[in-house]
C-alpha cells in the first residue's frame, strides 16, 4: 500500500504577513517595495538610522545603538520566520532554535501581539 501523506497542518501563524499588515495600516505600497527590495539590508538599516538623527536634530547620542543591534535584529528576523511559516515549530527549524527558545523569544520581544491586530481586521 503506498504511503499517503497527510494533509499539511496549518498553524496560528500561517496568516502573519508584515506586508499585508504595513498595507493595511497605510504605511507601505507596491511602490514602497519596488524601491526597498532594491537596496541592501546595510542600506536600509543606514537610511533608517539617518532619518532617526533627524528627528532628534541630527545626532542620535546617548542611544545605545550598538548594544541594541543583536535585540533589533532577533525581533525582526524572528518576525520574519514566523511570517514565512505556517507553524511555530516550522519557525523553529528555519531559525535552528527549539519550539521552547521559539516560545521564550516570541513573548519576550512580543511578537504575537504585533500580527495580533491584522488577525482582527481579516476575521
Amino acid at each position: 500500500m503506498p504511503y499517503k501523506r497527510k494533509s499539511k497542518r496549518k498553524g496560528r501563524n500561517q496568516n502573519f504577513s508584515i506586508i499585508r499588515k504595513f498595507r493595511n495600516e497605510g504605511k507601505i505600497n507596491e511602490e514602497f517595495e519596488v524601491v526597498l527590495g532594491s537596496l541592501t539590508l546595510e542600506e536600509i538599516i543606514a537610511v533608517k538610522l539617518e532619518l532617526a538623527a533627524k528627528t532628534v536634530g541630527g545626532k542620535l547620542y546617548g542611544f545605545p545603538i550598538w548594544t541594541s543591534l543583536n535585540r533589533i535584529v532577533r525581533d525582526a528576523v524572528l518576525k520574519y520566520a514566523l511570517s514565512a511559516t505556517q507553524t511555530k515549530m516550522e519557525a523553529a527549524r528555519l531559525l535552528g532554535v527549539t519550539k521552547h527558545t521559539l516560545y521564550g523569544e516570541t513573548k519576550r520581544f512580543g511578537t504575537e501581539t504585533f500580527f495580533e491586530k491584522d488577525l482582527t481586521d481579516e476575521g
